[in-house]
């Protein structure tokens, strides 16, 4: 319908300018800007919302009827095992020196 060419753009200032006036023009005009911006803001957390969903949705998702697993055990450090080679200082004590 309307494809926003100055023709046709000033046809609607001049006609908006005839009915509303030269002092209320300026008040419409800047509600009409408060509008598109609100719906502006709308359409894009509408659109951020359905992306969030669609990211959402390549997840894969747990079954709820099955029990979660187990939490894993703590992993607790052990101490080396002993070796039977014989070190300088245990080699000594042996002999009866």
């Amino acid at each position: 319908m309307f494809e926003g060419r100055f023709p046709e753009l000033l046809i609607i200032f001049v006609v908006a300018l005839v009915v509303l006036g030269p002092h209320k023009l300026p008040q419409v005009a800047a509600l009409i800007g408060r509008w598109l911006g609100n719906a502006r803001a709308m359409a894009r957390q509408f659109r951020d919302q359905l992306e969030e969903e669609a990211q959402n949705m390549q997840r894969p998702v747990a079954d709820p009827t099955r029990p979660p697993p187990p939490p894993a055990a703590p992993v607790t450090p052990q101490a080396p095992a002993a070796t039977d080679s014989a070190t300088p200082d245990s080699a000594s004590h042996e002999r009866g020196a």
